[in-house]
């Protein structure tokens, strides 16, 4: 019988099966970031267990409060930094050096094609992009991987969409997961794998395809998963070049992890997105989607393009080019945070970062801040943000905030317009 992508990472990986469908993994990488880990760090000290499996297989960064905004923070960060100098993690981002985690840690080339990698962080799906198994998990199974470089999952059941199609105008990576999710809803995929695949993915450059696996998770699914092919090749191979003798052995390899023929999936869905229009939601959840034309009369006093979602350098370009020679809405506060010192840098040579302050919008450091209401464009009681990050529940951004989640495109034509707009009518 065949193999889905999440069944071969598996039976690669398995070190124990110790009762029914739990199977125990072996871990390629455990990532960790500071508003997780400090807790799993000290119960593993109050334990006498302060040791890590392997320092070069962790990778840490300082990311959702950077740099910290209260004492609190300050000592969250201060338990991450002296933990990685106490095991001499070196691949450890501090700030300066820090961006968000799923952004710095594909850029620079911690994630390969049949991975198993786990974090402290629902988002950690994101490196599905890459052909991996990457799934969040909880401080229990966090210190487990730290200690010990293993995980303990259900043997994984996958769902197979198949997208179509032709992307209209206008309508980017973030419009196609925001109509599955609004199709399947937010328990599509509880407990489940998705594979995306078909000619648009194909399509897809590194970044969108990131963009689409990061939230796979708002479907309740486990991990998103795109085949790894001559596209990941290209981004990968500065990093692995020394591990393989020419690019054509290299993605012999990479397609060894694409499913079997024959693999068998719970459900496939075909998904058709050549009439999708660009979209928004609208509501307290990821699957409360509507075409944003339907929304127009929403103003809104926010607009953000950041986060592990969309503020990669692709994002910020098509944003960027919308902005272009003009000037966003008198009522807007625009706030645009790029993902990582590198993406800040390429933008700020390309004249995308000036851009968007002559545009009106506040640039900011690499940071997690404002998706999750911590810092960097928190939202006071019914405000509304247009913003390119994952999740719109209820408070997320600030207590009593309204999220339109959207595209970068979208979020750019809304900060000129002043109320909920896509780019093809901006």
């Amino acid at each position: 019988m065949g193999k889905t992508v999440a069944e071969k990472i598996f039976d690669a990986h398995q070190v124990d099966h110790p009762y029914d469908d739990v199977y125990v993994l072996n871990l390629d990488a455990v990532f960790c970031h500071e508003i997780t880990t400090p807790i799993a760090i000290d119960d593993l000290i109050s334990r006498g267990k302060d040791r890590v499996f392997d320092p070069g297989r962790i990778k840490a960064v300082i990311d959702h409060v950077s740099p910290a905004k209260d004492s609190k923070t300050a000592v969250q960060g201060k338990i991450i930094r002296d933990w990685a100098r106490r095991h001499q993690i070196t691949d450890f981002f501090d700030i300066g050096r820090n961006g968000v985690c799923h952004a710095l840690f594909p850029e620079k080339g911690f994630v390969r094609p049949g991975y198993t990698i786990i974090m402290g962080d629902s988002h950690t799906c994101t490196y599905g992009a890459f052909g991996a198994f990457a799934a969040g998990v909880g401080t229990t199974d966090l210190e487990v991987g730290i200690l010990k470089g293993v995980c303990a999952f259900r043997y994984p059941k996958t769902i197979r969409i198949n997208i179509t199609g032709m992307l209209p105008k206008g309508v980017y990576a973030k419009d196609v997961i925001l109509s599955i999710i609004g199709r399947i809803g937010v328990n599509g995929a509880t407990n489940h794998v998705i594979e995306f695949s078909g000619p648009v993915v194909e399509s897809m450059t590194m970044d969108a395809r990131m963009t689409l696996c990061n939230m796979a998770v708002e479907a309740g699914a486990t991990c998103g998963i795109c085949y790894p092919d001559q596209t990941t090749l290209d981004y990968l191979w500065p990093f692995i070049e020394t591990d393989y003798p020419d690019r054509k052995t290299a993605l012999k390899a990479f397609l060894t992890v694409h499913p079997d023929p024959d693999a068998i999936y719970e459900q496939i869905i075909e998904h058709d997105i050549s009439h999708l229009s660009p979209l928004a939601t609208f509501g307290y959840k990821p699957d409360q989607v509507r075409p944003i034309n339907e929304m127009t009369d929403i103003s809104v006093d926010q607009v953000y393009i950041g986060s592990c979602t969309n503020g990669r350098l692709e994002d910020l370009r098509i944003a960027a080019d919308i902005l272009k020679g003009k000037t966003i809405h008198s009522r807007v506060r625009g706030i645009v945070s790029p993902a990582t010192p590198l993406i800040f840098q390429q933008a700020m040579d390309e004249g995308i970062l000036n851009g968007f302050m002559a545009a009106g919008f506040c640039v900011t450091n690499p940071t997690c801040g404002a998706c999750l209401g911590m810092s960097n464009g928190i939202l006071a009681p019914n405000e509304i943000c247009a913003s390119t990050t994952n999740r719109n529940f209820s408070g997320r951004m600030g207590k009593g905030g309204m999220v339109h989640l959207m595209s970068p495109a979208s979020a750019a034509a809304t900060a000129i317009a002043g109320h909920l707009e896509s780019a093809n009518n901006g």
